[in-house]
């Protein structure tokens, strides 16, 4: 089931960063933490992926912002997508969904942070939904 060939691919609006991603990401995670609306204009969905498997294959416009002690974010300084979420004590980097190429062959399995959830919107699915950090407990989910 995990395919180590598996290849996906993703990149940002104006193309000047292009990114590939080796073996199997992480389905969604929803994230609803003030940050994320920050980022994203809502809550932002994310894959994850083990660092070692995440390769930059353009890179004209990849900065770095460190927005916390814990993690930094990744973004186009051309165009301004965002796209990935790093913890600076984690072998994984988390991967904005919007930003992978179709087909991903991925699904949302839950919400995080919803404590934090803006008021416009509601979560009207089943999925579980965690106040703060999952902790791990999603399924594939990277410690």
């Amino acid at each position: 089931m995990n395919d180590p060939e598996q290849l996906s691919a993703g990149g940002c609006l104006c193309g000047a960063v292009r990114y590939q991603v080796k073996g199997k990401l992480r389905d969604v995670i929803n994230c609803h933490c003030s940050m994320c609306q920050r980022q994203h204009g809502g809550f932002g969905p994310h894959s994850k992926a083990p660092k070692a498997n995440i390769t930059i294959t353009r890179d004209e416009g990849l900065t770095w912002f460190q927005t916390s002690k814990i993690a930094r974010r990744g973004f186009c300084r051309e165009c301004g997508s965002g796209l990935f979420w790093e913890p600076v004590e984690q072998g994984a980097t988390g991967i904005v969904a919007g930003t992978l190429d179709n087909p991903t062959g991925l699904k949302t399995i839950g919400h995080i942070f919803v404590a934090e959830k803006q008021d416009f919107y509601d979560i009207t699915d089943d999925l579980p939904q965690f106040d703060e950090s999952s902790d791990g407990q999603l399924t594939g989910d990277y410690k």
